[in-house]
């Protein structure tokens, strides 16, 4: 089990992992709070009872109002404004819809920058957890479902090709759904199929795939 993503147009967040990955995403917000001084600890715990409380996993939505969130929090709303401004600069929060007359902001959680300012504290979890967040789960799609590309398919067919290679099971899980939308001016772009599974891929494994571009002359470059 593993994670990786979310905002605009990702697909909804369920199936068989979706459980693990809630608890997953609480987890990293917690360990690495647990990890820093009172004002980081203050702040998390805010987002994590937000999450909590208000958060909807299923579309990636936070339809809060300030005054609401103030409540929650025990706090004046100029403190929820000033906190959720910092949530938003740190990425952890991404402003979907801005608030507009008679409508609340609408906001996404930014899982590619919490897992990336969270993974240095992974490892006080566990070696369990470290696996999960770090090696491939088991699809919630079969493999039979997703096209394998080949070698007609160009300088993507040779890398997935290799990739397969290397971990059929890793390929499955996370580098057979890219798809390529060509080559141009020396970089090849993948479109995942959710911002979920591109931020996922681009936190642990765009190294690799940058690698193995190079042997091809090119450079990757992941579109959501």
């Amino acid at each position: 089990m593993g994670l990786g993503q979310i905002s605009h147009g990702r697909q909804a967040l369920t199936g068989r992992s979706s459980a693990a990955i809630k608890y997953d995403v609480l987890t990293a917000l917690g360990a690495w709070a647990c990890n820093g001084d009172k004002h980081a600890q203050r702040s998390v715990l805010r987002l994590i009872t937000l999450i909590t409380a208000r958060y909807n996993w299923q579309d990636d939505t936070l339809t809060t109002g300030q005054r609401e969130i103030a409540t929650l929090w025990s706090v004046d709303q100029r403190t929820v404004k000033r906190e959720m401004a910092r949530m938003r600069d740190l990425g952890w929060l991404i402003l979907k819809r801005p608030a507009a007359r008679g409508r609340v902001a609408c906001h996404g959680l930014g899982l590619d920058a919490i897992f990336a300012q969270t993974q240095s504290c992974w490892t006080n979890v566990g070696p369990d957890y470290v696996a999960r967040m770090t090696i491939t789960p088991t699809a919630d799609t079969a493999p039979n479902v997703v096209a394998f590309p080949t070698l007609a398919d160009g300088a993507w067919g040779r890398i997935a090709a290799q990739l397969q290679a290397e971990d059929a099971g890793l390929f499955n899980a996370w580098f057979a759904s890219l798809v390529s939308l060509g080559e141009r001016d020396g970089v090849l772009r993948l479109k995942p199929p959710s911002r979920f599974h591109g931020s996922f891929v681009r936190t642990h494994y765009i190294g690799h795939l940058q690698v193995l571009a190079q042997q091809q002359g090119l450079t990757v470059d992941l579109v959501e």
